[in-house]
C-alpha cells in the first residue's frame, strides 16, 4: 500500500490532477456533489474524505506536499456552473484563506513544499499575499489574461531563509 504523503485539501472535480485517483494523495473537499453542467456534462465532486480546509483533522508535519487550490470567487450565483465547478467563498472569505494556508503550512513536514494556485479575477495577488502573511519562494501566471497565479511555498523557508514570519 502506498503511503498518503501529499493533501488537496480542496479537490473539487480534480480537474488540475493527470491521475485524479493517485494512491499517493489524500483528496479532500468540504462538498460532495454531482451537478449537470450547462452544456451537458457531468461534473463530479468526489473526495476521498470529506473536510473543511480551515480546520484539517491531521496531526503537524504529516504530508510532504500540499495543493492549495482554494475557491476564488466571492461574487458569484450559487447555483451559477462556476460556482458548482470551481466553488464560492462566503462572506468571511478573508479569515478562510488565512486560516486554510496555516493550516496547509501546519500539517507540512519540515521543509515540504506548498502550490497555491488563486486566479485574481476578483481578488488580486497583493491582497492574497497580505492575507497570507507569507512570501513566495517563486510563482507563474497562466491562464487566459494570466490571471491564475501558481505560488510555491516551502516550510520552515521563510524564517531559515528570509527571517520573515
Amino acid at each position: 500500500m502506498i503511503e498518503k504523503i501529499i493533501l488537496d485539501p480542496c479537490c473539487g472535480s480534480k480537474m488540475m490532477w493527470y491521475d485524479k485517483n493517485n494512491p499517493a494523495v489524500v483528496f479532500g473537499d468540504v462538498r460532495e456533489e454531482d451537478h449537470t453542467l450547462c452544456d451537458g456534462r457531468v461534473l463530479q465532486i468526489r473526495p476521498d474524505i470529506q473536510m473543511d480546509f480551515t480546520k484539517l483533522l491531521y496531526k503537524d508535519n504529516t504530508f510532504y506536499h500540499v495543493v492549495f487550490d482554494p475557491p476564488h470567487m466571492v461574487k458569484l450565483g450559487k447555483k451559477s456552473w462556476m460556482a458548482k465547478k470551481y466553488g464560492v467563498l462566503n462572506y468571511h472569505w478573508r479569515n478562510d484563506i488565512r486560516d486554510g494556508f496555516n493550516e496547509c503550512m501546519r500539517v507540512l513536514k519540515p521543509f515540504g513544499t506548498l502550490i497555491f494556485k488563486w486566479n485574481e479575477s476578483q481578488v488580486n495577488e497583493a491582497e492574497i499575499l497580505r492575507i497570507i502573511e507569507h512570501k513566495p519562494l517563486y510563482g507563474h501566471r497562466s491562464g487566459k489574461g494570466g490571471k491564475t497565479i501558481w505560488m510555491s511555498f516551502m516550510k520552515s523557508s521563510q524564517t531559515l531563509i528570509n527571517g520573515e514570519k
